[in-house]
């Protein structure tokens, strides 16, 4: 299995319909709203 980057990560949750919210240091924080309730995901932002 191949290593992806943060920000592959972050274009392949864009893809399904989450978005960025916010970034602290080096976490990108993306959030995706469902009926009644928020998904979220931090992703590390590194190669």
């Amino acid at each position: 299995m191949r290593t992806l980057s943060g920000k592959e990560i972050c274009t392949i949750l864009q893809k399904h319909g989450f978005e960025q919210v916010r970034q602290r240091g080096s976490h990108v924080i993306m959030q995706k709203q469902v009926q009644g309730s928020t998904i979220t995901v931090p992703v590390p932002d590194q190669k």
